[in-house]
């Protein structure tokens, strides 16, 4: 029995580890595979931003306090999961 408790642990954490890295791929179909465009024809290009200019963005966002469009996208995510992500492809 315990082994099939620790099973079930190490198997949830991770799955949950999996799924909490920001799904790039949702991302890109607005702002480009080289996140090249401005979504929507008006955001910033995010090859363009800095690695700190765009996770305060992307936290202001998470907060509601950059706008609505984004915070569906980004309220899943951590706020440790935003700084990763900003971390990979921020100048």
């Amino acid at each position: 029995m315990k082994k099939i408790a620790l099973a079930s642990i190490a198997l949830l954490s991770i799955a949950t580890t999996s799924f909490a890295a920001v799904n790039e791929a949702g991302c890109k179909g607005c702002h480009g595979q080289n996140w090249e465009k401005k979504a929507l024809g008006k955001s910033l290009v995010v090859a363009d931003m800095t690695k700190a200019d765009m996770a305060a963005k992307l936290l202001a966002f998470k907060a509601g306090t950059a706008g609505t469009i984004m915070k569906g996208q980004v309220g899943r995510y951590s706020e440790a999961d935003l700084k990763a992500f900003a971390e990979k492809y921020g100048k």
